[in-house]
């Protein structure tokens, strides 16, 4: 069990203290007690945007993935990861009932702001699932264990560590599939605004860290293609 957090998370957590806090503050009004957490600085968050799982450790992961139920199970679950940019806690809470193998809508609960959120998976994606419900019981969780129960979060990453030894490559962190769905979508034309809605993000100020890289992506396609550089 992770004891640590990142930066983000600590945010978080200092958030909700400092909710708590003064909401008892108000609420009771004690006498004689000061509110230790006015004492307390805001911790900083870093601007520095982490990278992705990089698109050629996912393929080389999920070609590992063959000839058994498991097999079928890893590989759907990891194109479900990138193809739909969920926290992995929403994608292990899903039922069946809640994926639409016509559409491919994903309904996913409710997000941080309490609201019901939803989010979509391609043709690709729609098949790996496809192929895996066809060799194990149709009802229950969408994601299982051998045994038919819920595949819990060290299941989760257990799985992306085991695929990614056999793929001889370092095993990515969960939150970098995410990652990798926020900045694949900009790339190929997705504006802020619906990638906003797709990810649960009450702000644009996390997803504006991705036009970093893609502003990269811009200078590097401009090196490449300089009117003067290649033609003087």
């Amino acid at each position: 069990m992770e004891t640590d957090h990142n930066q983000g998370g600590v945010h978080g957590c200092y958030r909700t203290l400092r909710a708590l806090l003064n909401w008892w503050e108000d609420e009771y009004e004690p006498e004689n007690w000061r509110n230790p957490i006015r004492k307390v600085k805001w911790p900083k968050v870093s601007s520095e945007q982490l990278p992705p799982v990089d698109w050629e450790i996912v393929k080389i992961t999920v070609e590992t993935c063959r000839k058994s139920t498991i097999a079928s199970r890893d590989r759907a679950l990891m194109l479900f990861l990138v193809d739909t940019g969920c926290r992995a806690g929403e994608a292990l809470s899903l039922d069946i009932n809640g994926y639409n193998p016509i559409t491919g809508a994903v309904a996913v609960g409710k997000g941080k702001d309490g609201k019901a959120t939803g989010v979509y998976v391609g043709r690709k994606t729609c098949r790996a699932i496809r192929k895996y419900l066809k060799q194990r019981a149709t009802d229950g969780p969408l994601w299982q264990t051998v045994h038919g129960t819920r595949l819990s979060y060290d299941g989760l990453r257990a799985i992306i560590t085991r695929r990614a030894k056999l793929a001889s490559v370092e095993p990515p962190s969960l939150r970098s599939f995410r990652r990798l769905f926020a900045l694949a979508c900009l790339r190929n034309g997705m504006d802020l605004r619906r990638l906003q809605e797709l990810m649960d993000h009450s702000t644009l100020h996390l997803l504006q860290r991705y036009t970093q890289l893609t502003d990269s992506d811009l200078q590097a396609a401009h090196h490449e293609a300089s009117p003067v550089d290649r033609g003087w």
